[in-house]
């Protein structure tokens, strides 16, 4: 197919040279009805901002500009059929789970998985069967689940449905995942992959191999992450016919809006055409920039970088005798933002492009208040045993809690009783507690640990909304 079209982006394009008469939605007319206090910034974006008029096509049965868009990413990518997702990686991952489970079957999921993932499986009526992840010392956090662990899984549960993996995880750090899928697949189990942090992988040499690549059934692309298309457009590539291209789309039509914005739809297919597109000269640019940006910030005493499979990722572990809050602060106070911070870890994620604003991240950097020491003991050894089983299920099933009464109690109450509700610190979104799981004080220690540091926590309450499990509080 050729790569260098842009159906999307093109029609769009060429429908707005036209000055066309809107008697149809949205109710900006094309950027003709909007506040003034920021007309110039949205005007231009919202002459893209069209809905399903005669010539656009229809998301949810593509024929025509959308197919030709959606054909040309699966061509790249080397799939059998790829789907635009206007609602994230989020959308991709519970079609994934709600195409390939029933209510009461058994879905084999990595525990540090992203929120969406479990959400699916409770919206399926599925049972999750929680994969612990290894510690892994060198980057000094929880990474994913070892070979042994996802063997012994597909031992214990045969009948599993699915194996839901995460690949690469948030920070670009990656496994032997070919193995943990030829694994899977010869007891017939298709494997479904959160590749929400490696659409760039397609790319080759010198990031890693993509699930794709790898065998995987199903992956999903956060193309806003890594590849330069708008928050919320992602990718939903279907790679084998283990995975029933069908029930996929039908789940996608429920999930996403029934109005869908074009001009994310059209982000994608320039994103696309971005990838395909990126040449071995821009390849050592960005090498060459990642090299010296990891140099300017690796002269700081504060902290070391730790390493990570995808060059992109550069993440740094606070040490022990500064707060990673007050560093955070000064790179803020200075301008400068990163990802994400954990209570140890700074992540900072280079684009696919040589940096531009080199000269003026040297200014803040030397301006950068220096971030206060702070005397503190943040030894990991008790969260190298935060998941004491490698294989578990949860307390509760999710039929019992429909049925169950909730009660919201402090959250050193909350020992011995099991979680209402999930209790996640984001970003990442990955939860620290899931709902049916016993609470235990390993987990209220990590949380007061994660709010002292300024991590937030998306948590609606002050305490935290439990089922009640008399026999067995402590």
């Amino acid at each position: 197919m050729d790569q260098q079209r842009m159906p999307l982006a093109e029609h769009l394009q060429a429908f707005t040279k036209n000055n066309p008469i809107s008697f149809h939605v949205p109710g900006h007319k094309h950027g003709q009805i909007f506040s003034s206090a920021y007309q110039e910034e949205f005007q231009h974006m919202l002459r893209w901002d069209v809905t399903e008029i005669t010539g656009m096509d229809d998301l949810h049965a593509p024929a025509g500009i959308i197919a030709e868009a959606e054909n040309l990413a699966a061509a790249f990518f080397q799939t059998k059929r790829t789907h635009f997702l206007v609602g994230g990686s989020t959308a991709g991952n519970l079609a994934m789970i709600l195409a390939t489970c029933q209510p009461g079957d058994k879905v084999l999921i990595q525990r540090n998985c992203h929120k969406s993932v479990m959400n699916g499986v409770e919206l399926a009526g599925a049972t999750p069967v929680l994969l612990a992840p290894e510690w892994d010392d060198n980057v000094k956090r929880f990474t994913s689940p070892s070979y042994e662990t996802v063997t012994a899984a597909i031992l214990q549960h045969p009948d599993a449905k699915a194996l839901f993996l995460t690949y690469p995880d948030y920070f670009g750090q990656t496994y032997h995942l070919k193995a943990m899928i030829e694994k899977a697949h010869q007891s017939h189990i298709p494997v479904l992959v959160d590749e929400a942090h490696g659409v760039h992988f397609a790319l080759g040499d010198p990031f890693p191999a993509s699930a794709i690549e790898l065998g995987a059934d199903a992956v999903v692309h956060s193309a806003h992450k890594m590849a330069p298309a708008m928050t919320m457009a992602s990718y939903l590539h279907i790679v084998t016919d283990r995975i029933h291209q069908a029930q996929i789309a039908h789940y996608l039509q429920i999930i996403q809006s029934s109005s869908p914005s074009y001009v994310l739809m059209a982000s994608l297919d320039m994103a696309r055409h971005f990838l395909a597109h990126f040449s071995d000269e821009e390849r050592i640019k960005t090498i060459k920039s990642v090299e010296h940006v990891k140099t300017l910030l690796t002269s700081f005493p504060f902290w070391k970088m730790v390493p990570s499979a995808d060059p992109l990722k550069l993440t740094f572990h606070v040490k022990h005798s500064f707060s990673t809050k007050s560093v955070m602060s000064a790179l803020e106070k200075a301008g400068i933002f990163p990802e994400l911070a954990t209570d140890e870890q700074i992540l900072f994620v280079h684009g696919l492009a040589s940096f531009t604003q080199i000269n003026s991240l040297k200014k803040r950097l030397k301006t950068m208040e220096h971030p206060l020491k702070k005397s503190v003991n943040r030894a990991t050894i008790e969260e190298t045993n935060f998941f004491p089983n490698k294989i578990q299920e949860l307390d509760l099933s999710y039929q019992k809690m429909n049925s169950e009464t909730t009660y919201l109690v402090p959250m050193k109450e909350s020992i011995g009783d099991i979680a209402a509700e999930a209790v996640i610190p984001y970003p990442p979104g990955i939860p620290l507690l899931l709902k049916g799981e016993k609470i235990k004080a390993v987990h209220i220690a990590r949380l007061e640990k994660l709010m002292e540091q300024g991590v937030r926590i998306q948590h609606r309450d002050a305490g935290i909304r439990i089922y009640k499990n008399e026999g067995e509080r402590r």
